[in-house]
């Protein structure tokens, strides 16, 4: 089934989710599904990495959406963190015929991939938790074959385009000083998978699509809904279900890409723990549509765009993760029937068409963002729905890009929360860089 709506996509439309020269950053050549500027060298060494600083004006308490009004917003309750979100290094190599690979082996949060966390749903006691199996996280490594530039095949591990950050997570291509909260919290973000695709280019109109493992549903969870449902605890992913994923990019209208996006597939049976028969007619089909957009142009840039989600069968998917077991991967808590992300960014430059020498080659951009995301948009019945999983983000902030590869970037942002929850503002500064080292 679905891979004749693989076909059915590739056959519509033609090729690649390389981002649009318009945007303000070269991208790794692993993020760019098919066709890529030839470099001099067949042998591409790069990568990105980010390094962070917030100062939260609110309680981290593990229980402050339990009881918020025992929650003061008091000098004691601010924190300050400092964090290495993502550090990636990209290996890739052009064999010549048509034939490539590249690789990514990506370093979050400067760790081993373990965490020790406080679980507010068992009395804020801390407990350690593996988030993904393995000492570091392979984020893709691939064999690419090109035929044509509006065909080419790809296998292995690979980035799933579903959404714009997805498509488009470097840091140099959003304003932020992290990946925009929505996309990041309710789905996979980078989100990527061991499978398949086919991908192309034909004039201002590019495609990929997709043939991967489904997701999860043991670790669907009330607070990131789909996002820690991709990569496995295990030594090995979870297949015994697979799903469609596709993106569709246009850029007839100069400096102006519109994107579409979206996946499907069944994801109770990815289970270790094999349901009996009283499940069987629990399918848990997973379906995301996605639709995003940037541009660029005299000294601007906007972005933005909107994900949804519906998931079947969540009030028993509920039920049965909640009957996991103590030791299992499963977060056990209400899983929504729907889930939604929407956000928007605009900068502009105010080196634009200034002349200086002092300023040249250098871009500044000051922007504001606004972002709307709930995990747990809409319940199946008897599954109770948790407000402040739903909020507002408003953020403003500068970024510098004293050389294209490198920005330093600050924001000043708030969550708002609804009632009776505390609001949420934090100032961030960071400093990030993406490119090739090699030419």
């Amino acid at each position: 089934m679905f891979e004749k709506l693989l076909l059915s996509i590739a056959a519509l439309s033609a090729a690649t989710t390389v981002s649009a020269a318009s945007e303000q950053a070269d991208t790794s050549a692993a993020t760019q599904p098919s066709t890529y500027a030839k470099p001099a060298s067949r042998f591409q060494v790069g990568g990105y990495g980010e390094a962070v600083y917030s100062y939260n004006f609110f309680s981290d308490a593990w229980n402050r959406y339990k009881t918020p009004e025992t929650i003061a917003s008091t000098k004691n309750d601010r924190h300050g963190r400092v964090d290495l979100p993502h550090v990636v290094i990209f290996l890739g190599y052009d064999f010549g015929k048509g034939w490539s690979m590249g690789t990514e082996i990506e370093f979050e949060h400067g760790g081993t991939e373990s965490a020790v966390e406080m679980e507010d749903d068992e009395g804020g006691e801390y407990e350690s938790e593996v988030e993904r199996g393995g000492e570091v996280a392979l984020e893709q490594f691939w064999l690419q074959k090109r035929f044509t530039n509006a065909l080419n095949l790809r296998v292995g591990h690979m980035i799933v385009p579903v959404g714009g950050t997805n498509a488009h997570h470097m840091p140099t291509e959003f304003f932020g000083v992290y990946r925009p909260a929505g996309d990041n919290t309710i789905i996979p973000c980078t989100w990527h998978e061991t499978g398949i695709s086919v991908s192309g280019t034909a004039g201002d109109w590019s495609y990929e699509a997709m043939l991967v493992p489904g997701l999860d549903s043991d670790r669907f969870g009330r607070e990131g809904w789909a996002a820690d449902a991709a990569g496995s605890p295990y030594e090995f992913k979870i297949a015994n279900a697979m799903a469609g994923a596709f993106r569709i990019d246009n850029r007839s209208v100069k400096g102006l890409r519109l994107s579409v996006s979206g996946y499907a597939g069944n994801t109770f049976s990815n289970t270790l723990s094999h349901p009996n028969q009283t499940w069987d007619d629990v399918k848990g089909t997973l379906s995301i549509g996605a639709f995003d957009f940037a541009y660029s142009g005299h000294g601007v840039i906007a972005r933005g765009g909107v994900i949804y989600g519906h998931l079947t069968n969540s009030d028993q998917i509920t039920i049965y993760n909640k009957k996991l077991r103590a030791d299992s991967p499963s977060p056990k808590t209400n899983v929504a029937s729907d889930a939604i992300s929407a956000g928007v960014e605009i900068g502009y430059d105010i080196f634009n068409g200034m002349n200086a020498r002092s300023t040249a080659g250098q871009r500044f951009y000051i922007f504001s963002r606004w972002d709307y995301y709930d995990s747990m948009f809409k319940t199946a019945g008897g599954v109770l729905k948790y407000d402040w999983c739903g909020r507002n983000r408003i953020a403003a902030g500068v970024n510098w890009y004293p050389i294209k590869q490198v920005v330093v970037k600050g924001e000043y942002s708030i969550g708002l929360m609804r009632s009776p929850f505390n609001n949420e503002p934090s100032v961030s500064v960071g400093v990030a860089y993406a490119g090739f080292f090699t030419r």
